[in-house]
């Protein structure tokens, strides 16, 4: 392709593309035993990418007004040409991204990927799962129906049992005393506007540490020695003898992303009432409570930890400690150990705590 050459030839001498394109894909030297759970960050990117995409195309019809906002949903998914499909994409993509970030933190914590030089990988990655399921709980409410509503409300009024400021929150929050037409427009603005740059920007500099400290090896499943930081310096940890990132691990890139669409359009199309209840379908009605209101699976858990303590600050208190715990985690446990068959203690409460989670979910769905 002479006329492809001629234009890569002259960006070259600009910007020096081929250099750019060794240093940081054939150039780029990854440990030889990385594992196909490190390619969990691209599918995430991705993900984030196509919610982007199909969030951007559903506001083309998607009206924020609490007398039209329905409506335009109901437009979108019955009368509008592959409407259903880009508003599918979005919720299920939606949920998927949250999952998938689940096992992303999940695997990063088994091959203590969290702890030193990476602390700053942690804290940043954290705070993109705190973001992410924030953007999911304002996107929750856009469609103005009764399960939109309600779960909202009822998310938004646990605020209130914060001592002083609780009601103060909550009212901020709605725009009001009760989820009405401003409540839309905030939670409006923060899911389209204020939120996704957050993400844009929490995603650089994730990815800004991570190439600054470099990829860590996995604790096993090779022979390659793992490389602790030495001490009060800064010292880059590359791979001399690892494997380039392309192609080699940019094929597993690729694998791991088919295996996610061929789920995700799985998801979409056999089953496209997953990331919907009958109350979905109905307008949003502030003065006819459903009898039976539950939050989105990844909430299911503090919603049940809610209902567990006599109090609801009581188990706010309990789930911001848990938070907090996982959060400072990398400053906690300092032992240089990585391997988790060689961290007993670690290996009894990860598996504990994941478990804790998985029933709070499931007793929350069927209480």
């Amino acid at each position: 392709m002479p006329l492809f050459k001629r234009v890569y030839d002259w960006i070259d001498v600009r910007i020096g593309a081929r250099e750019l394109v060794k240093k940081e894909l054939t150039g780029y030297l990854l440990p030889r035993n990385i594992n196909e759970w490190y390619s969990l960050g691209s599918v995430l990117l991705v993900i984030f990418a196509m919610q982007v995409v199909t969030g951007m195309l559903l506001l083309v019809y998607y009206v924020p007004d609490a007398d039209k906002a329905f409506k335009s949903v109901t437009y979108i998914m019955n009368e509008l040409p592959y409407g259903w499909l880009m508003r599918l994409c979005h919720a299920v993509g939606s949920n998927m991204m949250v999952a998938v970030l689940f096992m992303h933190m999940i695997s990063t914590l088994m091959m203590g990927s969290y702890k030193g030089p990476r602390e700053l990988n942690w804290l940043t990655g954290f705070t993109l799962f705190a973001i992410v399921q924030g953007i999911s709980l304002t996107g929750y409410l856009l469609p103005w129906s009764q399960l939109s509503f309600w779960a909202t409300t009822v998310a938004t009024n646990s605020v209130s049992a914060i001592p002083l400021i609780g009601q103060y929150l909550v009212e901020f929050l709605r725009g009001g005393k009760m989820v009405g037409p401003p409540t839309l427009g905030r939670f409006f603005a923060l899911h389209v506007a204020v939120i996704p740059v957050i993400i844009a920007l929490l995603i650089g500099a994730h990815l800004f540490v991570l190439k600054r400290t470099g990829i860590s090896s996995p604790p096993f499943g090779g022979d390659e020695p793992v490389r602790h930081w030495p001490g009060d310096s800064y010292r880059y940890q590359s791979h001399p003898g690892g494997i380039p990132f392309f192609p080699n691990f940019a094929l597993q890139d690729l694998t791991s992303i088919a295996i996610y669409f061929a789920v995700f359009f799985g998801v979409v199309f056999f089953g496209p009432d997953l990331p919907f209840t009958p109350d979905a379908f109905v307008p949003a009605d502030p003065f006819k409570t459903p009898a039976h209101i539950k939050p989105e699976w990844y909430f299911l858990a503090n919603y049940q930890i809610l209902k567990i303590f006599p109090s609801e600050l009581l188990g706010l208190t309990v789930q911001a400690a848990a938070m907090t715990f996982v959060a400072l985690l990398p400053f906690i446990d300092r032992s240089p150990e990585r391997h988790p068959l060689k961290r007993p203690l670690f290996l009894v409460c990860s598996i504990g705590g994941i478990l804790l989670w998985v029933g709070l979910t499931v007793w929350g769905h069927y209480s």
